[in-house]
C-alpha cells in the first residue's frame, strides 16, 4: 500500500500536475502498457489475442494494465453477452489521438537502440 502523504508521493504529484510530459509518461508508463497500446493501435483485439501476443505478461498484470488504460480513457472494453463471454479491447477516440506520439516514441526508441548497440559493438572490439 502506498502512502500518499510521503515526500516522494507529493513530489511526484507536483511534477505530474505541472508538466504535461510527466503526465503523459504517467499514463503511458510501465513495462506493459506500451506493448498493449502498440497492438491496439492496429485494431480491436480480444483478451485472449492480447495475452498470446505479449510474451511474458501474466494474466494479473494484463488485467491491471488494461483497467488503468480504460480508467484513463485510452482504451475501451466491450463485453458481448454471449456464452462463453467475449471481451474485446479497442482504442478510444482519445486514445487514437496518441497515435503520432506513440509512433514517434517507437521510431526514436528503435533509432536509439541501434546507436547504442553499434556503440557497444565498436567499444567491445
Amino acid at each position: 500500500m502506498r502512502k500518499y502523504t510521503s515526500t516522494n508521493a507529493l513530489n511526484e504529484k507536483m511534477i505530474i500536475d505541472s508538466c504535461g510530459m510527466a503526465y503523459t509518461l504517467g499514463v503511458l508508463g510501465g513495462r506493459w502498457k506500451p506493448a498493449i497500446l502498440c497492438r491496439l493501435m492496429h485494431g480491436t483485439m480480444r483478451y485472449g489475442e492480447l495475452k498470446k501476443s505479449i510474451e511474458g505478461i501474466s494474466e494479473r498484470m494484463l488485467v491491471a494494465q488494461l483497467r488503468e488504460l480504460e480508467s484513463d480513457g485510452i482504451i475501451e472494453r466491450k463485453v458481448y453477452p454471449e456464452v462463453p463471454p467475449r471481451v474485446e479491447y479497442e482504442m478510444t477516440q482519445l486514445g487514437l489521438t496518441m497515435k503520432s506520439v506513440l509512433a514517434t516514441m517507437s521510431d526514436w526508441g528503435n533509432m536509439h537502440r541501434s546507436l547504442v548497440q553499434l556503440h557497444t559493438t565498436e567499444t567491445a572490439e
